[in-house]
């Protein structure tokens, strides 16, 4: 099965652009079942209230529980005093099975990852470029994965980026995903200097075109073994850490 580990959904209520305005997935959803991706992962657009839209992308999944896994998007700063109880209901209630955290929010800090330490949940945080910043969190909490998405820099910067790849290959608990990497040349260089269980599959939708991220994966010429790990089974490693009761994560076909 192929996973899509980046995917936003639901309203945002910025109005600034795409990114808090809304997420439609319908569409998305269509063009994922063209390209063969059998889940994915979805989140909610940036929001001044993530509590809110958290609970909407979770309507969302339950609507589609053998289709979508659901992230709660914190914000560390505005949600920190609240943050344990965000957490504690994306994973109890709603049935989530990670954290999205982003640098244009506001940089993460302890609060964030010890919740997601207690839960078990990987974190995919965009560090929007302070590639820096993974040499912080990812030695400061060895027992907690960390996702960083677009190789660092969705901005395309190459120096980040660059840096960022070291970064991946000496972490353990450091990950990337594909979603608009646009700098094939890096991602080949992720690929062979980190290793294939270090990479997931991801699309940025409903903006970006599922097919055509996948396609850019599978130009990397990808082993049998490799791709199932880069478009899936790392993704499924990863979450079946989530500490939850045992009858849901069946039902959300996580265990046999």
């Amino acid at each position: 099965m192929i996973v899509d580990c980046h995917c936003h959904a639901g309203h945002g209520d910025g109005l600034t652009g795409p990114w808090d305005t809304e997420a439609p997935i319908s569409r998305y959803l269509q063009r994922c079942a063209r390209a063969g991706i059998g889940r994915s992962v979805v989140f909610a657009a940036f929001h001044s209230d993530y509590r809110r839209a958290n609970a909407e992308v979770a309507t969302l999944v339950a609507s589609r529980p053998d289709r979508l896994l659901g992230f709660a998007f914190v914000h560390a700063e505005r949600d920190r005093l609240r943050m344990r109880d965000l957490v504690r209901e994306a994973v109890e209630v709603h049935g989530f099975v990670g954290l999205k955290v982003h640098r244009h929010d506001a940089r993460i800090t302890r609060e964030v990852i010890e919740a997601a330490r207690e839960f078990g949940l990987p974190v995919l945080y965009d560090i929007a470029g302070e590639s820096a910043s993974v040499e912080l969190f990812a030695s400061q909490y060895r027992d907690v994965n960390f996702i960083v998405p677009h190789l660092g820099s969705f901005a395309d910067d190459w120096a980040a980026q660059l840096a960022f790849i070291d970064q991946l290959q000496r972490h353990p608990n450091v990950y990337t995903d594909s979603a608009g990497v646009r700098r094939f040349d890096l991602l080949e260089q992720a690929l062979a200097r980190a290793g294939a269980h270090k990479l997931l599959f991801g699309s940025d939708g409903p903006w970006l075109h599922p097919e055509v991220e996948l396609h850019k994966l599978r130009l990397l010429g990808l082993s049998a073994a490799q791709q199932q790990q880069v478009l899936g089974g790392n993704l499924l490693r990863l979450i079946a850490r989530v500490r939850r009761p045992r009858a849901r994560r069946r039902r959300l076909g996580l265990v046999a």
